[in-house]
């Protein structure tokens, strides 16, 4: 028996770095990967496309993880990064996208947008339970995330 979790996230930052350093760092899979917590594994799957391992949680036989894969898009002119899912890779179905807009020469405003959907191996009277617990680790991971970008410039 599995549970499915879906989870939509939008958050906006300002950067203190030019547009194309921001863009930089934001294509760069691995390097961004880095400023992102709890990754177990980043794997290059070739052709720009990385099969992401977080970290387990919870105990023993109650730990889950999540596993996906994506291909990354990056398009400097229309200021946009875009990730979709790479199908039958891992437990999860994760899509989104940066959108960049330079504040003069050292600022960039950062959009982000993201949609996962996380199938989990648990029955299905946990849902109710288990479903604000797994929205709430994706926002606070997410939120560790632009902080730890904010530092990087």
């Amino acid at each position: 028996m599995a549970i499915t979790v879906s989870i939509e996230l939008n958050r906006e930052i300002e950067l203190p770095a030019g547009y194309d350093e921001v863009f930089d760092l934001l294509s760069d899979v691995p390097r961004s990967a880095s400023h992102f917590p709890k990754v177990s594994r980043l794997v290059d799957l070739g052709d720009n496309t990385y099969r992401w391992e977080m970290e387990k949680i919870g105990v023993d036989k109650h730990a889950i993880q999540s596993v996906y894969a994506c291909r990354y898009f990056a398009d400097r002119d229309a200021g946009k990064i875009t990730w979709e899912p790479v199908e039958g890779e891992g437990n999860g179905v994760v899509r989104g996208a940066w959108t960049l807009t330079a504040k003069g020469d050292s600022a960039t405003t950062a959009k982000f947008q993201t949609s996962a959907a996380l199938t989990l191996p648990l029955p299905g009277l946990l849902k109710l339970a288990i479903s604000p617990v797994v929205k709430h680790e994706f926002n606070s991971l997410v939120d560790t995330y632009m902080a730890k970008l904010k530092q990087a410039f």
